[in-house]
């Protein structure tokens, strides 16, 4: 995961749909997409994480709104928290793929496969993963998912070690030669995470109980 969350530009609409699962290289992927589009990437994970409660609060009325079968408000919501974004990547949204097809029917789909690990282990080809290890087979129906139900030309798969070439070529982008391919560790991100919500926490107590400090003081001078 990124290690601040994106804030929202006016105008901006989204570009590309993140289809890749977590821990499959998404942090380094939006990262690459914020510089190649010019515009805040709506990392799933990231902006729960360490945005404003409100995301958190949201994706909950969205969740809640599709296991109740309102898909008008599932639209209505999503549509809300992604404005001023110009992609968005890893969870929620990767869950929420057909919305987010109807949503922005015009926006390339791109699918991360690499970082994916299991035991330290570390595969060269989506196959190899399916074959190895268990979660594999999760992600080869995602995948088949995706071949089934969205267009070929529309559809990249992504391997976030090959650097900036495929990537920009899938964008129509002239392919960037003077900055480095960003690689963000989603393992370190999720321990700067831990980290910083224990440190939130530390910080809320210790508000608590400077205000049950200042209450008590308040008592005894009664």
């Amino acid at each position: 995961m990124g290690q601040t969350a994106s804030v929202p530009k006016p105008g901006t609409q989204i570009q590309v749909i993140g289809a890749g699962l977590p821990r499959t290289g998404t942090a380094s992927f939006s990262t690459a997409l914020a510089i190649l589009l010019d515009g805040p990437v709506y990392h799933g994970g990231t902006q729960i994480t360490r945005g404003s409660p409100c995301e958190l609060k949201s994706w909950i009325r969205i969740l809640r709104a599709w296991l109740e079968g309102d898909r008008a408000t599932v639209l209505s919501l999503i549509k809300v928290r992604l404005n001023g974004y110009a992609a968005i990547t890893d969870t929620p949204g990767c869950q929420l793929l057909p919305e987010l097809l109807q949503l922005y029917p015009d926006a390339k789909v791109i699918c991360t496969w690499s970082n994916l690990y299991a035991d330290g282990r570390r595969f060269n080809s989506e196959k190899e993963v399916s074959d190895t290890i268990p979660q594999g087979v999760i992600y080869s129906r995602h995948v088949a998912w995706l071949q089934e139900n969205v267009p070929a030309e529309q559809l990249v798969f992504f391997d976030v070690r090959e650097g900036w070439e495929p990537l920009c070529k899938s964008l129509r982008k002239d392919v960037l030669t003077d900055i480095p391919f960003p690689h963000v560790n989603d393992s370190e991100g999720v321990a700067r995470t831990a980290r910083y919500h224990a440190q939130q926490a530390l910080i809320r107590w210790a508000a608590i109980f400077a205000i049950a400090g200042i209450a008590i003081t308040g008592f005894m001078r009664l």
